[in-house]
């Protein structure tokens, strides 16, 4: 039983492969807009390793909306002296 499972094991990929189509060559990808990662829509424009913006199929750029202030400081602990 157990060296008849192998065997098939080993003869379903091989009757598999012949089924199997070679691959057509493909074009080359155009290379992205500038200041866009390759493989991405995302851009960095001025290069400082934040994404500003995106770009559309169309090759336009939209930048995002300016980055958000900072969140305000915690408050006080209410620990300590009080008075």
């Amino acid at each position: 039983m157990t060296f008849r499972s192998i065997a098939l094991l080993g003869l379903v990929p091989l009757a598999l492969a012949a089924c199997s189509k070679t691959e057509e060559d493909v074009a080359a990808v155009p290379p992205p807009p500038p200041g866009s990662v390759a493989g991405s829509t995302a851009a960095d424009r001025d290069g400082d390793g934040i994404v500003d913006g995106y770009y559309t199929s169309d090759g336009i750029y939209h930048p995002y909306a300016p980055p958000a202030p900072p969140p305000p400081p915690p408050a006080p602990s209410p620990r300590g002296e009080r008075g």
